[in-house]
């Protein structure tokens, strides 16, 4: 499996396009990638992002 980027502008970038193309719920994609939920919503965060449950997408 590949690393996730560091760079919270280029997470955020992999995050969404992850979303948008293979999975329906952060949740899916977090258990996917062994990751907490609330980990990568606060480095998210960090750069004014949040989950939007609607859209599937980082906004």
């Amino acid at each position: 499996m590949l690393e996730m980027p560091k760079d919270p502008v280029m997470l955020l970038s992999y995050v969404n396009t992850q979303l948008r193309d293979n999975y329906n719920s952060l949740d899916d994609f977090c258990k996917a990638f062994d990751i907490k939920e609330s980990d990568l919503k606060y480095k998210l965060m960090l750069i004014d992002y949040e989950y939007d449950i609607k859209s599937n997408q980082f906004v």
